[in-house]
């Protein structure tokens, strides 16, 4: 079990899941690197904020965001939001991304992640009849107006049920 999935398990004993979701990625190193802070996140985890202000940590060549920075802010939220909203009966893995830098970022961006309960509950009821899914998960990265887009992801995310990956591994 990582440091992290230890404070998750731990942590709510003693801070909101929403408290250690935006401190936990703020302060871990890998996440800091990515010049990207969590800004808001919701009660109930569906909704998180991502702001990636322009500066000397991330300012590439051209006087822009780094392209690894933005992808960086981004990467690890879609898949860790998943683990904590459908819970330990299921693993979840980030399987591909695809990136599409849109025009140069010379200003602060943020980015949503939203699920729905209707799509947590569509995930288990696909998982629960294939054992195993996938889902597309799009990210914008956008001015604080949200009237331009700068760069788009698009993950990938793999959803299995705990038993059926443990067997569908031993059996390799």
């Amino acid at each position: 079990m990582s440091l992290y999935q230890q404070i998750a398990r731990i942590g709510p004993k003693f801070f909101q899941k929403k408290t250690l979701f935006k401190y936990g990625f703020n302060l871990s190193p890998m996440y800091k690197r990515s010049t990207g802070r969590i800004v808001y996140v919701s009660d109930d985890l569906l909704t998180v904020r991502v702001k990636l202000p322009l500066s000397y940590k991330n300012r590439n060549y051209v006087n822009s965001i780094f392209g690894g920075s933005m992808f960086a802010s981004v990467d690890p939220i879609p898949m860790v939001q998943l683990i904590n909203l459908i819970g330990n009966d299921y693993v979840v893995w980030d399987k591909s991304a695809e990136i599409l830098f849109k025009k140069p970022a010379r200003t602060t961006l943020y980015a949503d992640f939203i699920y729905t309960l209707t799509e947590l509950d569509d995930i288990k009821r696909k998982v629960g009849q294939d054992n195993e899914v996938e889902i597309v998960k799009t990210t914008l990265l956008k001015d604080k107006a949200g009237d331009s887009t700068y760069c788009e992801v698009k993950k990938v995310i793999y959803i299995a049920d705990k038993n059926f990956y443990k067997q569908k591994r031993s059996s390799k």
